[in-house]
């Protein structure tokens, strides 16, 4: 429904214009260690508290926004980037030895999630936003190759396909001229589905100490320190675990309505 789409477009928006916003400016420096006056409540000066080293919690969660986002973006841009044509180069060799290959390759990815996938990077790398970055992108690349393979090949036997094909136009051509652009709402509202998954799993890897790293903030991570001052200092917990949760709302209601929007067929379902 529309109601979904602009809602959650604006809370989308309110977390990105944070992140933004936060190149230029934050109510107070990030990096400021400030003792005395850690732990504090939120007030008209602080309006989210302060933590454990006296650092403003509201800067905190506009950087972080920015952190969680770019490497969400990135991780999906990623998977998009490659899983796209890998799908759709396999729907256009269907059933031949390519299509298995491609294929089987995605099963073992899915066999490794996201976490295990980040280990394994960091244990050779280190941990990094950047191998952060590659291991989402790595698990989001199998979930567009299914999607895209499954969309495509209930095309390839469409009428219009069978012209281009008549035509003399090769299947890389079909591909890209014919197939992509009738599958790409279904990509966007996916990829916009990936994109609040992708938020989700930098906050887990940045909770394990395998994302974003100090200095830098992170929604996960802050809610890894606050976990042993919850019973004395909620608001540690409580401020970025909504910012979390809200950012996840927002793209999945959009995501939503992006869907009935793109998808004729559904507007007259819900009409």
């Amino acid at each position: 429904m529309m109601r979904n789409l602009i809602l959650g477009a604006a809370l989308t928006t309110v977390f990105v214009l944070a992140a933004l916003i936060s190149f230029i400016f934050t109510p107070y420096d990030i990096a400021a260690l400030d003792i005395p006056n850690k732990l504090q409540q939120p007030s008209a000066q602080h309006w989210f508290g302060t933590d454990h080293f006296g650092r403003d919690i509201f800067s905190m969660i506009m950087v972080g926004a920015r952190t969680s986002i770019a490497v969400a973006v990135l991780a999906v841009g990623i998977g998009m980037g490659l899983g796209i044509p890998l799908g759709l180069t396999a729907a256009a060799r269907r059933g031949g030895w390519l299509d298995e290959i491609i294929m089987r390759g995605n099963d073992l990815v899915f066999a490794f999630p996201a976490l295990v996938i980040a280990i394994l990077i960091t244990a050779v790398f280190g941990a990094s936003a950047v191998n952060a970055i590659i291991a989402i992108g790595i698990f989001n690349i199998p979930v567009f190759a299914r999607l895209s393979r499954g969309a495509a090949l209930g095309l390839w036997s469409r009428d219009f396909i069978l012209s281009a094909r008549v035509a003399g136009k090769s299947s890389a051509r079909i591909s890209v001229e014919h197939i992509l652009p009738n599958i790409g709402n279904l990509m966007i509202v996916q990829g916009t589905i990936q994109f609040s998954l992708g938020i989700l799993a930098e906050a887990g890897l940045s909770y394990v100490g395998l994302g974003a790293q100090p200095p830098t903030p992170s929604w996960g991570r802050m809610l890894a320190d606050a976990q042993t001052l919850v019973s004395i200092a909620p608001h540690l917990a409580l401020f970025p675990g909504m910012a979390i949760i809200l950012t996840v709302l927002g793209l999945n209601l959009m995501g939503d309505g992006l869907r009935d929007w793109l998808d004729p067929r559904l507007r007259v379902l819900r009409a």
